[in-house]
């Protein structure tokens, strides 16, 4: 068994400090228990000329990796040495019959209280490839998170050709405020939060930005030779596109799950999101920028529109060569969905005939999106959106409340009344044109605390739809405690009478996450073969503040095989 000690406690951290460049060494063999520990704090961190205290793990931006093997256990320790409440959520992992390590506050835990600490302790069964972890309290996840890397066990090697090197690539936001601060202004005022000033490559963000040259991170190659990125969306708010100077990349997994081969030039990535590719080295030796901007799907709304670098970096054979300009990645515009489209729709999972083919026990049909309280004083400091207003989000017109005297997991388990209800509509309560002109007397959605219960092994179609309320939007939507087949997406509204038979039942990609194309659906099927209580909610943290959220209660089975383990005696109390 691994275990790790996290801890968290407030650092400064200096924006151009070090490299961050990592690279992965092996991990121990399949079978061993893991210890670690991460103690949350706060670190001084320099970035943009300006020195600015963030929440860090043992005091690292980005955090430290992980690294395990399928079949191993794994005990992280969690010290709270932060001012705020806490949890991490290790973002892809199954945690089968364990939802107590899964670590959304209020849903599967009461957070880690300052000065605090929890041990999660899970085990990896089935699973390869490169995941993440975070912090899953407010906003506190926009410096509070590292790579969660996961090899073959040993012996069983890759569905493709061994790399030489392999290294994490963390894309991020970098905000000049305690994000904390941005979360309760926005909660205060109703309005959309303050946008971040820089993104950034493994806590950097590169020298097109002022102050910034000497902190630019540097993936060394040489000439000839193959690499493996761990490229992870990590950015609180933004989706992505990422590409490299001059050189294609080749996809070969996504959340954790092989792919066939699929080579790009772009990649597009959403929040939550992890997309592993091979680079060859194979241009003229020289320096070649991978950079990084926004993909923006919400019409009129503000956004981040910098760019970050980072460098592959030819070795010289000759030490004397001075280094040239590194060339600049063409990448498409803010507003390019068509390229996203075709980037997305060009995966395809590397397994055949596992998706199940017949019709599914249940049929959810959700509508994701956001909306409008509209206030009667419309000239409030707390009514501060579109037309005095408070903006809000919800899915089948419930915006989801998370509950603040304990968590739902804990209230479920122990039978304690009146925390949630399980009566979430599966299909919307009004149909509609959902991506047409929708009339403004369906804006306004429901505040409630509403789940959706599945019985155990049941399999599961869900179709989420996109609307136009707001602006139609890509709303990457990410399902806690299991992982899915993408088995269809299109624009417009969903026919069920003729779209699922378009549907992709041979290789659909497998996925953690998934966004809805914009004025689009996406429409997925899984088993609900782990029970428990798991979160299902936008990416896009604050969509998920506004309520853009519910959760899947999937029952016991027959026996202890189907059945939620016990809670851990350290198991956090509100």
């Amino acid at each position: 068994m691994k275990t790790i000690h996290f801890s968290t406690k407030t650092c400064y951290l200096w924006l151009l400090l070090g490299l961050h460049t990592i690279i992965a060494s092996l991990a121990s063999p399949s079978g061993t228990h893991h210890s670690h520990e991460f103690v949350i704090q706060t670190t001084p961190v320099k970035r943009l000329c300006r020195t600015q205290r963030i929440l860090t793990v043992n005091g690292q931006f980005p955090g430290p990796t992980v690294q395990v093997r399928n079949g191993d256990s794994v005990a992280i320790k969690v010290t709270n040495a932060g001012p705020y409440n806490i949890s991490i959520h290790w973002h892809g992992l199954r945690m089968l019959r364990n939802p107590w390590a899964d670590g959304p506050s209020y849903v599967t835990q009461c957070p880690i209280q300052p000065g605090g600490s929890y041990t999660y302790r899970f085990t990896i069964q089935n699973q390869e490839g490169t995941l993440w972890w975070h912090a899953h309290t407010g906003f506190l996840r926009a410096t509070v998170y590292g790579a969660f890397i996961i090899y073959p066990r040993l012996g069983s090697p890759y569905p493709f050709s061994m790399p030489r090197k392999e290294y994490p690539i963390l894309l991020g936001e970098w905000f000049n405020r305690d994000p904390m601060i941005i979360l309760r202004q926005t909660q205060l005022t109703g309005a959309a939060p303050s946008v971040s000033v820089a993104y950034t490559i493994n806590g950097q963000p590169g020298d097109l930005y002022r102050c910034s040259r000497q902190g630019t991170v540097r993936i060394p190659v040489q000439t000839g030779e193959t690499i493996l990125l761990r490229v992870v969306n990590s950015a609180l708010h933004q989706e992505l596109f990422f590409s490299i100077a001059n050189h294609r990349m080749t996809v070969v997994g996504t959340d954790a799950a092989y792919t066939k081969p699929l080579s790009t030039r772009i990649l597009m990535i959403g929040p939550g999101q992890t997309i592993n590719v091979l680079v060859t080295a194979d241009q003229t030796p020289g320096r070649y920028y991978m950079a990084a901007r926004a993909y923006q799907t919400a019409m009129n709304a503000a956004f981040d529109n910098t760019t970050t670098t980072a460098i592959l970096e030819y070795i010289p054979r000759n030490r004397n060569v001075q280094p040239s300009t590194p060339i600049l990645p063409l990448l498409p515009a803010f507003n390019d969905t068509p390229t996203a489209t075709a980037f997305t729709s060009g995966i395809r999972g590397l397994s055949q005939n596992v998706v199940f083919k017949n019709s599914a026990d249940v049929n959810l049909f959700f509508t994701v999106g956001l909306g409008l309280i509209f206030c009667r004083n419309p000239n409030s400091p707390n009514c501060q959106g579109p037309n005095g207003s408070r903006f809000a989000a919800s899915i089948n017109n419930n915006s989801f409340v998370l509950p603040r005297t304990t968590s739902l997991m804990q209230a479920y388990y122990q039978g304690i009344p009146g925390i949630f209800t399980t009566d979430l509509p599966p299909v919307p309560p009004l149909q509609f044109n959902y991506t047409g002109n929708v009339p403004r007397s369906l804006w306004t959605p429901i505040k409630g605390t509403k789940l959706l219960k599945l019985k155990y092994g049941s399999s599961v179609q869900l179709v989420f739809q996109d609307t136009s309320i707001v602006t139609t939007e890509d709303h990457p939507m990410h399902i806690h405690g299991f992982h899915f087949f993408v088995v269809g997406a299109g624009f417009g509204n969903f026919n069920p009478s003729t779209d699922p038979a378009r549907f992709n039942l041979v290789d659909p990609p497998v996925k953690n996450t998934i966004g809805t194309p914009p004025g689009g659906w996406v429409a997925i099927r899984f088993v609900a073969d782990n029970p428990g209580i798991w979160f299902l909610h936008c990416h896009i943290d604050s969509h998920l503040n506004w309520g853009l959220a519910t959760a899947l209660l999937v029952e016991n089975g027959v026996g202890p095989s189907q059945s939620v383990i016990p809670p851990p005696p350290d198991l956090p109390q509100c």
